[in-house]
This record gives C-alpha cells, structure tokens and sequence, in this order.
C-alpha cells in the first residue's frame, strides 16, 4: 500500500546541522523557532491559540535508510528501533512538543525547538493535559538515562 503525505509547511530553527542540536524537545528548553503554514491551511489554526503547547507530526527529510538495531544517544548499547526516539525510521515521522508563543498569520512562533531548520512538518495536534499525561509502571531502558537530557546533544551517528 502506498502512503503519501502533504507537508502543511516548514518549520524552521537556528539548527543547520544535525550535530549539536538536543535530542528531546525537553532538552531544548528555550530555543525558539518559527512555522511558516501554507496559506491554504491557514483556516485550520483557527482556536489554535487557545492552546500553550502543541505537537509537531514531521518528516525526517535528512534521514535516509534505517536499521532495525540502533545505538541511541542515551545509551551506548543496541536497542529496537521501535523502542527509541532516533530519526532513522522505517518512514523517518518525528514528534515533538512545543510551546505555543503566537500565531501571526501564517507565522507559529515556538519554544523548546529540537528540529532541524527546514523540515517539513505534516501535521499539528493540541497537546491536552487530560488526554496526554498518563502515569507509567515501566519506562524501559530509558529509567534514569533521561535525567540528563539537558546534557546530550546529537552527534553524526544517524547519518
């Protein structure tokens, strides 16, 4: 079956490069970047703004290939790609909360950007409290490793 997917526009950061950007948006606290949406979806933000943060559905597009055994940045042993965050993927989608500061036009301003300028993004969501904060009883191999998120930084292994 093919799948194919509308970029509804660009979101951009001061991130040329792979190399040194965080690798969670958690980690990117303060950062700031721009959407720019084409015009024709303008409409759909409407009561967007209502919202102080949002989900980024984009595309990896300076990802090519993948494996199904990858290294993360947290740890330095092998795990399944469906058990990490790393942008090398069967169909390179990505997702990152932001922080909402404005909409002006076509123009998203936001917060705690950990995307590379350019990327195409394919959808936004309202992030919601109720429906998205869910208590766990395991966090997998990640448990402690995330405590230092502020710390790592990507590095040229997913090239």
């Amino acid at each position: 079956m093919k799948i194919e997917f509308k970029s509804i526009g660009t979101i951009h950061s001061h991130f040329k490069k792979k190399e040194g950007m965080p690798i969670q948006s958690i980690g990117a606290k303060g950062i700031k970047g721009f959407i720019r949406i084409k015009k024709n979806y303008i409409a759909g933000l409407k009561d967007l703004d209502g919202f102080s943060h949002i989900y980024l559905i984009y595309y990896f597009h300076k990802s090519n290939g993948f494996e199904l055994h990858v290294t993360p940045f947290l740890d330095n042993k092998p795990h399944g790609v469906f058990a990490t965050r790393v942008p090398k993927r069967p169909n390179s989608v990505g997702i990152s909360v932001v922080k909402l500061l404005s909409i002006k036009k076509n123009i998203l301003e936001i917060e705690n950007v950990d995307i590379i300028d350019g990327t195409p993004l394919l959808d936004i969501k309202p992030y919601i409290p109720q429906f998205d904060i869910h208590s766990v009883d395991k966090n997998g191999w990640v448990g402690q490793k995330a405590d230092n998120l502020n710390d790592i930084l990507s590095d040229n292994r997913f090239e």
